[in-house]
């Protein structure tokens, strides 16, 4: 079984309630719920919440739900924590709560190479930068990956460094320069491996989890999609959000 699992934690220093966002009349977590209803590949998906209000909230739209102690401090450990759950699920997809349009598409493809190669125990995404403001912007991980798309590194900061390049935008106009989007796709021994390792440097100093992996060893595929999604982290993100959704919904009216 394929298990996409939702981690939603009610708690954020920048947005407080964070999955109850209303976004044109439905909470944020519905959004994304429904989004990933869209991918082909999942046999299941729950949400993973640690407050009864984001659990009454979902219940109320009719998805799945599992409440989770509030003393797991991370989306991965909560994931984790699902997983044990349920026995069956041989692949894990964590969706991020707080990307409200991402698409199915987006799943599976990042679902694609533990289906096609049995050596692939972790995939995730990541898109070419097209945007100064992003390349330039610490709350977009930028990552690098050998010829086999296997993971070298994430950072913060720009990578790879063009030295050559007078400015920013002559980067990313001369070299590919990847953002990293945070989904991610276990088997599931290497999701429980993963969860069960202590914090490591660089993953303390990046504030990036995903390089506590690359620290121990683990392999993580990258697949490059041409998709995007809008990620919801402050106020000004979720007015984004909104007006994305209201043209969308503009847009549907008018093709009617």
């Amino acid at each position: 079984m394929i298990l996409g699992v939702i981690p939603a934690r009610y708690g954020s220093s920048r947005l407080e309630g964070k999955p109850l966002a209303d976004i044109c009349g439905k909470p944020m977590i519905q959004h994304t719920y429904e989004s990933a209803l869209k991918s082909k590949l999942l046999d299941k998906i729950v949400v993973a919440v640690d407050d009864p209000r984001v659990y009454d909230a979902v219940k109320l739209f009719g998805g799945k739900v599992e409440l989770t102690p509030n003393t797991i401090q991370t989306g991965s450990d909560r994931i984790a924590f699902i997983a044990k759950k349920f026995k069956q699920a041989e692949i894990i997809v964590n969706i991020q709560g707080d990307e409200p349009f991402i698409a199915g598409k987006m799943i599976d493809e990042a679902i694609e190479p533990l289906l096609f190669d049995h050596e692939v125990n972790v995939s995730t995404l990541a898109k070419k930068i097209t945007k100064v403001d992003e390349l330039k912007n610490p709350s977009i991980p930028k990552v690098v990956f050998d010829y086999n798309n296997f993971a070298l590194y994430f950072s913060r900061s720009p990578i790879p460094f063009v030295r050559d390049a007078k400015s920013n935008l002559e980067r990313i106009k001369s070299v590919d320069i990847y953002k990293h989007i945070g989904l991610y796709v276990y088997r599931r021994d290497a999701l429980l491996k993963f969860t069960s390792l202590e914090p490591t440097d660089l993953e303390q100093i990046e504030k990036l989890e995903q390089l506590r992996m690359l620290e121990n060893g683990f392999k993580i595929k990258i697949v490059t999609t041409e998709y995007d999604t809008i990620s919801v982290d402050t106020k000004e993100d979720l007015e984004k959000a909104i007006k994305h959704y209201e043209r969308f919904l503009k847009l549907k009216e008018k093709n009617k």
